[in-house]
C-alpha cells in the first residue's frame, strides 16, 4: 500500500486490467474505491500512451456504485439538471462550484461528528445555504452578460451611467469577453475557496 502522501500510478491495459504499480498487483474498480474511500491519491494512466485517463475511471467507479441496489447517491433530477449543462455557457462554472460545495460538505461533515450531532437535515439546510451565499457573492465578480444569462439580478452601481451600447456590444459576447471570463472564473475559484476557509 502506498503512503497516503504519495500518489500512486495505475496502469490500465487495453484487456482493460488495472494495474496497481505501488503493490505491484492488479487491482479491480472495487479496490480503487477502497482507495479514494481511504484518501490514498491515485492516478490512472493508459499503459500504452500513457494519458491521463483518471477522470473516466473514477466516473466508472460512480457508475457502478449507482447500480448497486440501495446505494444511489445523485437523484434523478440532479442528473437531468447536469446533462442540461453540457454544452451550455454555464458549464465551465459548475466544475469549480460542484468542487468547492462537495469539499465545504465534507469539512462540515466532519465538524458534525465531532460535535456528536446526529441531524443531517440540519447539516444539509446549513450547507445549502452557505454553498448559496457562496456562489451568488462568487457571481458578482461576472460581467453583465454571465450574470444576466443566470437570471441573477444586476447590483445597483454607483458608476455614472455609460453611454449607449453600439451595435457591435449589442451583437453579444465575443472571444474578448469569453477570455475575460475564463480569467474571472480562476479569480472567482480563489474567491469561492477564501469564502470557505474564513466559513469553517
Amino acid at each position: 500500500m502506498a503512503r497516503h502522501n504519495e500518489t500512486t500510478i495505475i496502469k490500465k491495459y487495453a484487456n482493460r486490467r488495472l494495474y496497481n504499480t505501488g503493490t505491484s498487483m492488479y487491482v479491480t474498480l472495487e479496490n480503487l474505491a477502497a482507495m479514494v474511500k481511504g484518501n490514498e491519491d491515485f492516478v490512472v494512466q493508459d499503459a500504452k500512451t500513457g494519458e491521463d485517463i483518471t477522470h473516466s475511471v473514477l466516473t466508472q467507479i460512480i457508475f457502478e456504485q449507482e447500480n448497486k441496489g440501495g446505494q444511489n447517491l445523485m437523484p434523478i433530477a440532479f442528473l437531468r439538471q447536469l446533462i442540461r449543462f453540457y454544452g451550455d455557457q454555464m458549464q465551465m462554472v459548475i466544475p469549480a462550484y460542484l468542487e468547492q460545495s462537495m469539499a465545504a460538505f465534507s469539512r462540515e461533515q466532519e465538524s458534525y461528528r465531532g460535535a456528536g450531532n446526529s441531524n443531517p437535515l440540519q447539516m444539509m439546510e446549513t450547507q445549502v445555504r452557505r454553498n448559496t451565499e457562496m456562489f451568488r457573492e462568487a457571481m458578482g465578480m461576472f460581467n453583465p452578460f454571465l450574470a444576466s444569462a443566470m437570471g441573477m439580478p444586476e447590483k445597483p452601481s454607483t458608476r455614472p451611467p455609460e453611454r449607449a451600447p453600439d451595435a457591435a456590444a449589442a451583437a453579444g459576447p465575443t472571444a474578448d469577453d469569453f477570455a475575460t471570463m475564463r480569467d474571472q472564473l480562476a479569480a472567482m475559484q480563489r474567491r469561492l475557496e477564501e469564502m470557505d476557509k474564513k466559513g469553517n
